[in-house]
């Protein structure tokens, strides 16, 4: 008995057991109750993957860094980036080994709900056949029909989910550090243009694979939306400066405090003949001060004459 063999049998008597809360939808409900618990029993390696993403995001300004000081040096770049690598215990394809150990259950899983196990595809959805497309809906009742309705319906929840993604993807694109000149790799651009728009491919794959595995490839891609965020819900872009050092607010200019009055200056002379009169008055009063300490002279004649000398004959 193949692995599809177990899948398909263990998922028809999980219809079995919801089909009085579900009733003609059991198998359909069914789809989407395994897909979840696959995906749930799958996310410890999601954990994992988003780990090994932020590692290389977290090196992605450093990186830069070295692509820009060795920009002319291949081989010494390459020497810097695998200390680097070997210094953060990080590697480039850090995260890339658990998503590759999801794909071949994604494989098997896609497998099932896409051919159909027993009678799986002989199920219905409201009416429109598990095994039928939107091809057949477009046949049996055109896009407002009672199965294209189905459609429709699935229709606008990818398209939410692929314009959320697209959202993500730009923001994180345009928050990666660009390459120095003669680093980058021829293409890239056009693929980091191109990447964002994979999301809406999705609606693509609705439209022509049958119902099963349009309910699993949309359960599938709503559950690894709202498991990225989770993850990567603290995530800040690599570019990203660091926030600045809160400075004390200026003050307002009616609250500046006026500048202290500078010191007057001393005044004086500033002319030569400013300068000869102040000497003349300096000596003037020294000499009046002089004449002051002299004692008083009966013989003068007069305040302020010399006396008169009489010499013998």
């Amino acid at each position: 008995m193949s692995v599809f063999d177990l899948l398909g049998a263990a998922l028809e008597r999980g219809a079995q057991a919801i089909e009085p809360l579900f009733g003609t939808a059991a198998t359909a409900a069914a789809i989407i109750l395994l897909t979840l618990g696959v995906r749930a029993a799958l996310h410890p390696l999601a954990r994992a993957a988003a780990r090994g993403e932020k590692a290389r995001a977290a090196l992605a300004p450093q990186l830069a860094a070295l692509q820009r000081k060795h920009r002319g040096d291949r081989e010494r770049l390459q020497r810097a980036t695998a200390d680097l690598y070997a210094d953060s215990g990080s590697s480039p394809l850090a995260g890339c080994l658990p998503t590759l150990l999801q794909l071949p259950v994604f494989f098997v899983m896609y497998h099932l709900f896409s051919t159909g196990n027993g009678t799986l595809l002989d199920h219905t959805l409201l009416g429109a056949p598990l095994g039928g497309s939107w091809r057949q809906a477009l046949a049996d009742g055109g896009v407002a029909g009672p199965h294209g309705l189905v459609y429709l319906a699935l229709f606008a929840l990818i398209a939410a989910v692929a314009t959320w993604n697209y959202r993500r993807a730009r923001a994180a694109v345009g928050a990666a550090p660009t390459p120095a000149a003669g680093t980058a790799v021829p293409g890239m651009g056009t693929v980091n243009k191109l990447m964002p728009l994979l999301s809406f491919g999705t609606l693509i794959t609705v439209a022509v694979v049958p119902l099963a595995a349009a309910l699993y490839v949309v359960t599938s891609t709503t559950w690894t939306a709202c498991e990225r965020a989770l993850l990567h819900r603290d995530r800040r872009p690599a570019s990203a400066p660091e926030p600045a050092a809160q400075t004390a607010p200026r003050p307002r200019p009616q609250e500046r405090s006026e500048p202290a009055p500078r010191p007057a200056r001393r005044s004086g002379p500033q002319t030569r003949a400013a300068r000869q009169q102040a000497a003349r008055a300096r000596a003037n009063a020294a000499a009046r001060a002089g004449a002051s300490d002299r004692p008083a002279d009966p013989d003068h004649r007069a305040a302020g004459t010399d006396p008169i000398v009489i010499t013998p004959q």
